[in-house]
């Protein structure tokens, strides 16, 4: 049944709010901006500047057009003023109040969306005061954006945490380019239609120019929703272009198109040449005799997240050990586990599962002084993440659903030397790209069971044509990089503003 199209964006926004002063051409607007709060023995405070794959990606089209980045700079109830990196890039820091976290990040963004947006792995709870502190909060995103764009600047928006800035900014600024990128999964109509918000959300969404998402399969799910509301579809699916035109009652058009986002592949060469020092020290192999000289070290490395499956992966790994397919003498696990969210009851259960799961199973296998699971929840450093993805022989990338999973890209990054295996969830995105991974359902422990022991007999009586898989994921990893994302998505955001401008 079709539901009436939703109008553009409501007028509840005070068109004088911003004038458009601004003499930023390009602005990206995301949840976090990138800067850490530095705080001195002392106690003095300052602001860093932190790097990472979008802002590499998108440093250079920054600095070209003079460009501002809008975000939060991650700690509540105080920012910096604006200011400029070496590189000369605007860094307008957006603030966030304590009630504004609780209510808008951790409430609405991640126990109402993350979890909808994830085929409901758990149940997402829809409080009405969490999505008036959501509309409040991309508000106010929107209102520093259109206050520091210049007349025709593009503006590109990032994630799910601002889905609603698109539809304010055409209200407040209708002379800007627009662009919107989903880092996470679409889900399903059926699901989406779940959120009491749908129809405010999706206007805000459809008042975008281009909309990107990272597989054709969310890009379908979305496409599906709009024919619900009677919009004029038409085109086909490209990737890396807006081959699809959805076309709204009021005449507004707009493209989607398939973008896969990748990693700064030339920062993980840089990171493994400068290594090349500690190697001639005997790092890794110190870290390989610390957990015992095992023959296979198998590694997983994520957001301590109910979507990443770390416990079925765990328990696989268990039951692996306890029929004697794999000897506890000869094998070790080693889990990263970053913090994430712990403040969110769902991921307080999924810490103490895991945990209590990596207890039983080194309580059952491992010997004094040798554990066979090695887990850390804390953060490592890049460097050191490195060092373990080059002593691991197979990457467990066990996912129950990913956006795109870009741990999966960064082990095969660091495989110049076509060693290792990937074991990979069907369901993580990069799934679409690396298909010579071992992939697995990651519902069914005895398909992770299954695909871990193809790739520790691969490695050992099928080197060459391990090898050759391997060869050919990095070969494409190295090839489409987080550049050719970021390209792809401003040169078809481009095209676009072209035939409007006609």
């Amino acid at each position: 049944m079709s539901e009436t199209a939703p109008d553009s964006a409501d007028g509840n926004v005070d068109s004088n709010v911003a004038t458009g002063t601004g003499d930023n051409s390009f602005v990206v607007v995301a949840n976090r901006l990138p800067v850490d709060m530095i705080i001195e023995s002392d106690g003095t405070k300052s602001w860093q500047e932190s790097p990472g794959g979008l802002v590499s990606a998108l440093s250079p089209v920054l600095e070209k057009h003079q460009g501002c980045w809008v975000g939060w700079p991650g700690v509540t109830d105080e920012a910096p003023e604006p200011f400029r990196t070496e590189r000369g890039v605007l860094l307008h820091p957006v603030e966030l109040t304590q009630h504004d976290f609780e209510e808008f990040y951790e409430g609405f963004s991640n126990a109402t969306l993350w979890p909808l947006y994830h085929n409901l792995i758990v149940t997402p709870e829809f409080n009405r005061s969490w999505w008036d502190a959501y509309r409040d909060v991309n508000l106010r995103f929107a209102t520093d954006v259109a206050t520091v764009a210049a007349p025709g600047a593009t503006v590109w928006v990032q994630d799910y945490q601002l889905q609603l800035v698109p539809g304010i900014l055409r209200q407040l600024r209708p002379d800007l380019t627009i662009g919107f990128f989903l880092h996470i999964p679409f889900p399903p109509p059926e699901i989406y239609r779940q959120l009491p918000w749908r129809n405010e959300m999706l206007r805000g969404l459809l008042d975008a120019d281009l909309i990107g998402f990272h597989l054709a399969s969310n890009l379908r799910n979305f496409v599906e929703l709009c024919r619900g509301y009677d919009m004029e579809v038409s085109g086909e699916i490209k990737v890396r272009e807006a081959g699809i035109t959805i076309t709204l009652p009021n005449g507004h058009s707009l493209g989607v198109g398939v973008f896969p986002i990748s990693i700064d592949t030339s920062a993980i060469a840089a990171t493994l040449a400068a290594d090349t020092h500690h190697e001639s020290h005997g790092e890794l192999e110190q870290m390989h005799h610390n957990m015992g000289s095992p023959s296979t070290v198998f590694l997983g490395v994520d957001r301590l997240d109910y979507t990443k499956g770390i416990l079925q992966r765990l328990l696989a790994f268990e039951e692996l050990l306890d029929s004697g397919a794999l000897d506890p003498k000869e094998v070790a696990l080693v889990q990263l586990a970053t913090p994430s969210r712990e403040r969110i009851d769902s991921y307080r259960t999924t810490r103490s599962n895991v945990e209590e799961a990596v207890g039983r199973i080194n309580g059952r296998f491992s010997q004094i002084g040798r554990p066979v699971v090695h887990y850390q929840h804390r953060s490592v450093t890049k460097d050191v993440l490195m060092r373990y993805y080059r002593l691991a022989d197979v990457m467990l990338v066990t996912p129950f659903r990913d956006g795109m999973n870009l741990v999966a890209k960064e082990f095969v990054a660091t495989r110049a030397d076509s060693s290792g295996a990937l074991v990979l969830s069907e369901f993580a995105g990069a799934a679409d790209e690396l298909t010579q991974a071992h992939l697995c359902n990651p519902f069914d422990i005895e398909d992770i069971k299954k695909a871990m022991l193809q790739a520790t007999w691969g490695l050992k009586n099928n080197p060459e044509a391990m090898k050759e898989r391997m060869s050919a994921m990095y070969n494409q990893v190295m090839e489409h990089d987080v550049d050719l994302w970021a390209n792809a998505f401003l040169g078809a955001l481009g095209v676009l503003e072209q035939k409007h401008s006609v």
